[in-house]
């Protein structure tokens, strides 16, 4: 009767640490990413290679670059240290669901994505379909590439190939399988021009050495954002959303993006802004 007594009593004693357990894991999963970061002391933003965004200098391994210098501000607005953690756009999301990094700038809010993560009602930034184009040609609207002598390259299958192939019915339209290829006809002047969304232009254009970026109007632009974990708690996307917000209004997010593209060797006024009033 005691035997029994005593293994009712210890099954009961190990019931209740199995409950202590997963009311604790619970709490754990719980707890907001704002919380974690006031707790730790630390603000885990997402970096990968890609300048005007994220570079990393190869001699001294330290990252700089638009999403940096949001994230540099916002640490010290939040009495934090900041804490670049290296991913990949392709595993960025799933970095903000397995609480590996708090936020990722630059991440465009897509219907797809708003199912797994959250974004901030603000955008970070704009941009816009570009060409980058050879140096002789003027070019201030879609109608002046619109010729059938000439030739510009698109990535097939992408928005810029929809929107290349609606506007420009003369010109001759060459279609290639990656950014790259599309970029490698231009530098062996294959085409006259390669479109593509303005960004990543600029490093293409530094790497070649010649060609202009222009936005062709009208102007199909888009926008970036920054991601953060899809959780109830929304103070920290909430406090991201003024932050940038606030970043955006003074123009300070320009004059980021201004200061790196000039250590990156790029002068500023060659190159469409990432404020849509300033275009």
């Amino acid at each position: 009767m005691i035997h029994h007594l005593q293994s009712r009593l210890a099954a009961v004693a190990l019931a209740i640490v199995a409950m202590l357990a997963v009311s604790a894991a619970a709490f754990s999963q719980e707890k907001s990413t704002w919380d974690t970061i006031q707790d730790n002391g630390t603000l885990r933003i997402g970096v990968t290679q890609a300048p005007p965004w994220f570079f990393k200098n190869p001699a001294t391994n330290e990252w700089t670059g638009l999403g940096v210098s949001v994230g540099n501000a916002m640490a010290e607005a939040l009495n934090v240290k900041l804490e670049p953690v290296e991913v990949t756009w392709g595993t960025a999301v799933s970095a903000l669901q397995a609480d590996q990094i708090d936020v990722m700038f630059v991440l465009d809010a897509t219907p797809q994505r708003a199912v797994a993560v959250s974004f901030p009602a603000q955008p970070l930034l704009y941009y816009a379909l570009a060409v980058l184009a050879d140096d002789e040609l003027t070019i201030e609207t879609w109608d002046d590439l619109n010729k059938p002598d000439i030739k510009i390259a698109v990535t097939q299958g992408t928005t810029m190939d929809s929107y290349v192939s609606r506007r420009l019915d003369k010109a001759e339209i060459l279609r290639f399988p990656s950014n790259g290829e599309a970029v490698a006809a231009f530098q062996s002047k294959r085409v006259n021009a390669v479109s593509l969304f303005h960004p990543p232009l600029i490093a293409m254009r530094q790497k070649i050495g010649r060609g202009q970026i222009v936005l062709p109007k009208p102007i199909r632009q888009s926008t970036s954002s920054a991601g953060v974990r899809l959780e109830a708690d929304t103070r920290f996307r909430d406090w991201v959303n003024t932050a940038i917000s606030y970043y955006y209004q003074t123009g300070q997010t320009q004059e980021w993006y201004e200061q790196f593209l000039t250590e990156y060797g790029v002068d500023p006024e060659t190159v469409p802004a990432i404020r849509r009033e300033d275009w």
